[in-house]
């Protein structure tokens, strides 16, 4: 194990945050650097346990006690090869996973867990600064040919782990460039996209083709992919998005997050010179549902200029412990405040919209809301609570409800499971002869560490289609659920 006293003598520490009257001025990622003998102190908290929960937290199967023990003793080589055994990229769940083993770690029992996140991201950023993450193309070409369809987390760990194993890999992004939501939807301040090109290089060094500006069903349709390639694999996201019937919903300034944070990005990178379609400088800003992505577009709105935001969430407000219906090692639904909570705007809970209200021209002016409370499994508003909040922008942040029902599924002919989803098999084989699916395609909204922990279980299955066997590791099954109740 690293150090033997650790989790008795250390206390848990993360890198400090930039000051928020400084962050929020930029784009640019809010930590700042943390030594690296602190890092390695936090790295020698963890006990090594005989059983490692924190395994069973993530879903990639990830080595944590190893590494740990490595960076704990300053072998960072050694370290990065025990993470990339099991992780693809490691950069992006470093900065974006909610850290579920985390959660599952036998420290955070009765005291604050082993900091595995930062430790993980330190790891992978020790190997890019010393020039070891190198290209690691195969040894021989099979002759066989796959393509990828979008270029989200799944996407891409299904094509370098196929381009691995010798086959030739053509990914396909409707998008002007690679990456899906790592590029489009994650904030610059979350994750700089210089963080997705570099790992982009070094697949392209490997032999991976990217094809960006194309969409599939489209521009290249489903009998051209499948005549050309030997395999197609849907790697196309839940990116149809929940909405909300209320009256009102017709009015100017109604957006869907995803309509939104991609031109924050833009605007965030310098690539828009005359500002951004919708902007939120001096503008009452509500954000309609308390998750991540409505995080994000208030962090965004704050460096916009926002005048005001506020995040509204239907649920009560979580407790700040560990309820006892969700015991460890699950994943707790608790109070959890990330950085563009610490930068403005106010949090609500249990509250609903009734209404967008609008001025004679038709552009939004507030929202009409309501108290709620939950009895018996459905939400009753609470007579005499309504109110109106101003507002001339309204982000709807409530989640996804499956893949887009695109040209694309309909010509390659694949069926959709009760949940609208890509119906697939133990393999991740959909209904249709060499078309596989992984990721939110076929699981639903999820994790970006479900993502990649899909896309190399179905690399697996599609090598083993192409070729009888494979070497390539396969850490879930399609039907794997996370460690939560």
């Amino acid at each position: 194990m690293a150090d033997p006293k650790g989790f008795l003598t250390t206390a848990r520490e993360l890198p400090t945050r930039r000051p928020v009257d400084v962050r929020i001025q930029d784009w640019k990622e809010v930590y700042e650097p943390q030594e690296f003998s602190h890092l390695q102190k936090q790295a020698g908290r963890c006990m090594d346990c005989g059983i490692p929960f924190c395994h069973m937290g993530c879903p990639l199967g990830n080595l944590i006690p190893e590494w740990n023990d490595l960076m704990w003793r300053g072998e960072r080589r050694e370290a990065i090869d025990r993470l990339h055994a099991t992780n693809n990229f490691p950069e992006f769940t470093g900065r974006l996973c909610p850290a579920p083993c985390e959660t599952a770690c036998v420290v955070g029992i009765n005291q604050p867990a082993v900091t595995i996140k930062q430790i993980e991201l330190r790891t992978i950023e020790e190997a890019f600064k010393n020039d070891v993450v190198v290209p690691q193309g195969p040894d021989r070409l099979t002759g066989k040919t796959v393509a990828v369809i979008g270029s989200g987390p799944a996407g891409l760990a299904v094509a370098q782990q196929l381009t691995r194993a010798g086959h030739t890999v053509a990914v396909y992004e409707r998008a002007p460039r690679v990456g899906g939501l790592l590029r489009y939807g994650i904030p610059e301040f979350k994750m700089e996209k210089a963080i997705v090109d570099r790992r982009i290089y070094q697949m392209q060094a490997e032999g991976t083709r990217f094809r960006s500006g194309i969409e599939a069903g489209v521009d290249i349709t489903g009998a051209q992919l499948r005549a050309k390639y030997d395999a197609v694999v849907l790697a196309v996201g839940a990116t149809s998005w929940r909405d909300i019937d209320v009256p009102g919903r017709e009015f100017t300034g109604i957006y869907q997050a995803m309509e939104y944070l991609p031109w924050g990005n833009k605007l965030g990178l310098g690539e828009l010179p005359e500002g951004a379609p919708i902007d939120a400088h001096g503008k009452h800003v509500i954000i309609l549902g308390g998750g991540d992505t409505g995080a994000d577009c208030l962090g965004t709105a704050t460096r916009q200029g926002a005048a005001s935001v506020t995040q509204l969430e239907i649920m009560p407000r979580p407790t700040e412990e560990r309820p006892s219906s969700q015991p460890w090692p699950t994943y707790p639904m608790i109070y959890r405040v990330s950085s563009a909570h610490e930068e403005g705007g106010e949090r609500l809970y249990a509250l609903s919209t009734e209404e967008f209200l609008g001025d004679a021209e038709g552009h939004l002016r507030a929202i009409k809301i309501v108290e709620t409370k939950f009895v018996d499994g459905k939400f009753e508003k609470v007579p005499g609570t309504e109110r109106e909040l101003p507002a001339d922008l309204v982000f709807l942040a409530m989640g996804f409800v499956g893949p887009e029902k695109s040209a694309l599924l309909s010509q390659l002919e694949v069926e959709l499971d009760e949940r609208g989803n890509v119906k697939r098999d133990a393999n991740f084989a959909t209904s249709a002869e060499g078309v596989f699916v992984a990721g939110d395609a076929g699981r639903g909204q999820s994790l970006i560490v479900w993502a990649i922990a899909e896309g190399r279980s179905c690399a697996a299955a599609v090598d083993t289609y192409l070729m009888g066997e494979t070497q390539l590791p396969a850490p879930i099954e399609p039907t794997a659920r996370p460690l939560a109740i």
